[in-house]
């Protein structure tokens, strides 16, 4: 009698070889990085290379559908578009920075609310650099334990309000006076004790706009400027 053969087996074998064959089609050739600013784009091919296992496109996308998570100095988030098997586009959000202070030779930047974001031995364009504030020690994802409460609340007061008027503002001061100064390009803006910072900046962008102000160089002063007295005076240099 002929033994019968069991073909179950063989075909799983088949359907797996099959499969495995196919799978190793998904190469990963091409990747297109948008986003960054701050964030080094040479990290975030890295982070999706590592990703995707032995150069994988399907690796990839299930790793990013698991959520597997990097950290990257910078980034908050990528979103991974699959344009085809061989091809992929990564958009990266990065964190919100609103200005960074000088510690031990390295830069230490934080969000709106004080919390330190990353350190870097590197200043970077279009974050505010805070000068009259001093740390004795920092922690990634903490407050910044600033000594000085109020100087340190002023300068939280002010990050929140350059944001939210969208104002281009490359350095934060504190006088030896304990008098608030900003820097816009070449232009130096005087703005008092802050007691009426709200107001300042509030009407801060016009008046840089007014005659291409913020294109020249001179001090900005605006120390007594309020609701009940809207004036500014600008001296070139």
């Amino acid at each position: 009698m002929r033994k019968k053969i069991n073909l179950i087996p063989i075909i799983i074998l088949i359907i797996l070889l099959g499969g495995l064959l196919f799978a190793s089609t998904f190469t990963l050739d091409n990747v297109a990085v948008n986003g960054c600013v701050m964030s080094n784009e040479e990290s975030v091919r890295k982070a999706i290379d590592d990703n995707a296992l032995m150069g994988n496109t399907i690796m990839l996308y299930l790793n990013n559908k698991l959520g597997r998570k990097e950290d990257i100095p910078f980034v908050a988030k990528m979103d991974i578009s699959f344009e085809d098997k061989h091809s992929v586009i990564v958009d990266v959000y990065e964190k919100s920075v609103a200005g960074c202070i000088e510690y031990m030779e390295k830069y230490i930047y934080f969000d709106k609310d004080g919390i330190v974001l990353e350190t870097a031995n590197e200043r970077y364009e279009g974050v505010p650099y805070i000068k009259g504030l001093t740390v004795k020690s920092w922690e990634l994802g903490k407050k910044l334990p600033i000594e000085n409460k109020k100087k340190f609340e002023t300068i939280l007061n002010i990050t929140q309000l350059v944001e939210k008027y969208e104002l281009s503002i490359s350095g934060i001061e504190f006088t030896a006076d304990g008098e608030v100064v900003l820097w816009h390009k070449n232009v130096e803006i005087e703005l008092g004790d802050g007691s009426n910072i709200a107001v300042q900046l509030m009407n801060l962008g016009s008046i840089l706009e007014s005659d291409g102000l913020g294109e020249k160089s001179g001090v900005l002063y605006m120390k007594d400027y309020t609701l009940e007295n809207p004036t500014a005076s600008f001296k070139g240099k």
